[in-house]
């Protein structure tokens, strides 16, 4: 008789995980029905918006854009998460997925400021002030200003940024480092790559596009802020204690 893994053998934090992202995708489907936007209530705002909260810091990575943006960063955190869990225990795993996590919203959110600064700088503070005041309506009817500097500006002020990617990056970047010669196959093209390597890649690979796509629907900065502040815990882990637990 072959063996098969159940949902029941998945360890109980990238169980419960998974469990929460899948509600939560729900409840924006079914609130959506009744027009409620859980976006803008739980999806990540720049901190300048008018609809930015701090609990969004939080909340944004338990948010989804759809079935298949949910899909890959869950089997991205089955696949890699169940692993580091047995390694470290829940506790420190868990604090390890939240703090990248946090640690994406945090470098996304300064790239974000950067590139605010840089186009504020080019237009008067009045039609700065303009943005700020009509930009969230136009928006929400899915409009945007014809000036492409106010409708730069007013994208960065009202674009929420959502999804578990910045964590699960995290994830990916400790199971690089846990695992370095972990032999990783690749679908596209169908060859095998250490894990070291792999990730080392898709770390370039994400610089290369947040630095030549700025304005992207995908937030690449966020996904080099989890790899990042996970790169720094686990050197942190390394120094202060002999073992993981």
């Amino acid at each position: 008789m072959n063996y098969r893994p159940g949902f029941n053998s998945i360890p109980p934090v990238v169980k419960n995980l998974i469990i929460v992202n899948v509600l939560m995708l729900l409840a924006t489907f079914v609130l959506e029905r009744v027009g409620i936007d859980l976006y803008t209530y739980l999806g990540l705002y720049f901190p300048l918006s008018e609809k930015f909260r701090l609990h969004q810091i939080f909340t944004h990575m338990f948010m989804h854009g759809g079935l298949t943006h949910l899909f890959f960063n869950m089997f991205a955190l089955y696949m890699f998460g169940r692993v580091l869990e047995s390694v470290w225990g829940p506790k420190r795993f868990l604090t390890f997925y939240l703090v990248t996590g946090i640690g994406a919203a945090v470098l996304h959110s300064l790239v974000n400021f950067i590139e605010y600064e840089h186009v504020a700088s080019q237009i008067s503070p009045d039609q700065v002030a303009y943005v700020k005041e009509a930009g969230y309506g136009l928006w929400a009817e899915g409009k945007n200003f014809s000036d492409p500097l106010l409708g730069k500006l007013n994208m960065v002020l009202n674009t929420p940024t959502v999804g578990a990617s910045g964590a699960v990056f995290g994830i990916l970047l400790g199971f690089g480092m846990l695992f370095p010669n972990t032999q990783l196959m690749l679908l596209f093209p169908p060859i095998p790559i250490k894990a070291k390597y792999f990730v080392m890649g898709y770390g370039a690979i994400e610089l290369y596009l947040g630095i030549s796509q700025p304005g992207s629907n995908v937030a690449h900065f966020a996904h080099l802020g989890g790899m990042l502040f996970g790169y720094f815990m686990i050197k942190y882990w390394n120094k202060n204690s002999k073992r993981f637990y």
